[in-house]
């Protein structure tokens, strides 16, 4: 019946427990009793002490050994209270699922209010059944609280995750793309044209060499050393990576509207859905052009990518991979939207409107 969340009672704490049971029990053997009663109130205070000390390893058996412990002791005692019944109970309802540890709530009202009501003590017995509640709900609530924090760091780890995934994706996504069109392209004209072969080896070379350099900037990023990792990507650097897919065999045109200050976030964000539209079309379009459009106003930045490609079919977008993906969560993190389907004249465009405003 666990529902994940595993909470533990340290050894200091139970040691805690059995000094601190033992320091208020000891007080019921000098009340007038006979010596068998004071001899059977010392096994039930060792019974006690031992089930604390094994509260971690047995909670449902240490907190049934205790009620039953502190109803004994109020049997042989009218005067003592359950003090201890109560802070048991409230660790069980911490350290239990609540639809497991609520079946406590039975024994532990018999077991606490079972002696004033036999002794017709109405008015305590009630004070008892309140505070039972009292502890139940307490344990209760923290466990709750204990399992949100849980939730919410494991939410962190996958979220970090995912981010991990999308940042590593973008970052090889494009250069090995590259590379691996300027590698078929040199062993195509290897024999009958070394040269170009040869500058296509050189163009794989740089390519690999970004990647390196991007790929050391990302796990400096991540390991957050403290050191500057270098500047990340900008709409400045749409225009080098158009050169670079030119280079590849796709000439892309960028067009530019507006002007204004646009948030690095924004610009990070911007720069890699252009970066990974123009992959997908170099990898699977088979398009002879790509356009860019980046418009800048006072509200957003716009950003358009068409190609002459074979559309959604033909470049696998329309599959929703883990490119189109990750386009499509870069722009819900700004903020913003995100639109991918064939063009009206032919081939693919992908549209997105990141709000400068996401910033923030």
């Amino acid at each position: 019946m666990s529902d994940g969340y595993r909470a533990r009672v340290p050894q200091r704490l139970r040691v805690v427990f059995v000094i601190v049971s033992v320091g208020v029990s000891v007080p019921v053997l000098a009340f007038d009793s006979t010596p068998l009663e004071r001899s059977l109130a010392v096994v039930l205070i060792g019974i006690q002490a031992a089930a604390l000390w094994w509260l971690d390893a047995r909670p449902w058996l240490g907190t049934v050994s205790v009620l039953a412990v502190s109803a004994g002791l109020q049997w042989l005692s009218p005067g003592f209270g359950p003090g201890i019944a109560f802070v048991v109970l409230c660790t069980y309802a911490w350290m239990r699922p609540a639809r497991e540890s609520l079946w406590m709530l039975a024994p532990a009202a018999i077991a606490v209010c079972g002696p004033p009501v036999a002794r017709g003590r109405w008015d305590l017995a009630g004070l008892w059944l309140a505070a039972v509640l009292l502890a139940w709900s307490w344990g209760a609530l923290a466990r709750a609280r204990g399992e949100r924090r849980q939730a919410e760091r494991r939410q962190a780890v996958l979220e970090e995750r995912a981010r991990i995934a999308r940042e590593l994706h973008d970052v090889l996504s494009h250069t090995v793309s590259v590379m691996v069109v300027q590698a078929a392209a040199a062993d195509d004209v290897f024999d009958a044209n070394p040269q170009q072969a040869r500058e296509a080896l050189r163009r794989t070379e740089q390519a690999g060499r970004e990647a390196l350099a991007e790929l050391r900037w990302f796990l400096r990023s991540v390991r957050d050393e403290g050191d500057d990792p270098g500047p990340q990507p900008t709409l400045a650097d749409v225009d080098r990576l158009a050169g670079t897919m030119g280079e590849s065999g796709l000439p892309v045109t960028v067009r530019r509207e507006g002007d204004g200050a646009v948030p690095l976030g924004v610009q990070l964000g911007a720069y890699r859905i252009v970066q990974e539209a123009l992959t997908n079309t170099l990898r699977h379009a088979g398009a002879s052009r790509a356009e860019v459009l980046l418009r800048v106003d006072e509200a957003e930045v716009f950003v358009r990518i068409r190609d002459n490609g074979g559309g959604a079919a033909a470049n696998g977008k329309g599959g929703g991979g883990h490119g189109l993906t990750g386009m499509r969560e870069r722009a819900e993190l700004l903020g913003g939207t995100l639109l991918a389907e064939p063009g009206t004249d032919g081939g693919f465009e992908v549209s997105a409107h990141l709000p400068l405003r996401a910033a923030g």
